[in-house]
Parts: C-alpha cells; structure tokens; sequence
C-alpha cells in the first residue's frame, strides 16, 4: 500500500514460531537481504519499529556517547 511520498504501509501475518514475513517491496525499498541484522524497537504505547539497518551504527553511537571525551 502506498501513501504520501515516502511513506509506506504493508500487512504482516505473525506464523505459529512468532515469526513475520518482511514483504518483497520493503525488504527491496531498504536494502534488507537474507542474513541481515535488523534492531526492533518497542514502545507499549507507541507501538513497535523496526528502523532501517543504516541508524543502527548512528544509534549505537549515541547509547555508547561515541566520540564524548
């Protein structure tokens, strides 16, 4: 499903192991390949986000305070 510019909204099923598919078009608009890593954050209000694979150095270096002398 397509929305504004940029903006992307799809369906998932959760299988009897918990597991979802990341649909074709996602996994091709993001880079996501077979053996990535890929972070899954959540928020009991918000809800749950999974950010593209290119934040997580970004993220990690803001928990670590990386470059903070």
């Amino acid at each position: 499903m397509n929305g504004p510019k940029g903006k992307y909204a799809w369906t998932v099923t959760v299988g009897e192991k918990g597991q979802i598919v990341i649909p074709k078009q996602a996994r091709d608009i993001f880079g996501i390949s077979p053996g990535d890593t890929l972070i899954l954050l959540g928020d009991t209000k918000r809800g749950i986000a999974i950010p593209p694979k290119s934040d997580f150095s970004a993220l990690a270096a803001r928990i670590f305070g990386e470059g903070e002398e």
